[in-house]
């Protein structure tokens, strides 16, 4: 799917430098920070689920030690 993507110009400026030092194309650097924020946004996800489900099978307990 296409979409377009506003940037400030001053992370225009950021995002083609830093693909220059990379060798690589600011496609190409943009695709890596959306995997990598979807990785670590799905991981955390999980982390609070586990979080929720184990606080939900331990209450009791938790409560008792309050």
């Amino acid at each position: 799917m296409a979409m377009n993507l506003r940037l400030r110009d001053d992370q225009t400026e950021a995002l083609k430098l830093r693909a220059d030092e990379e060798g690589v194309s600011m496609h190409a650097i943009l695709l890596r920070a959306v995997d990598d924020y979807l990785a670590r946004t799905a991981h955390e996800a999980l982390v609070r689920k586990a979080a929720r489900e184990q606080t939900a099978k331990w209450a009791e307990l938790l409560e008792r030690l309050r």
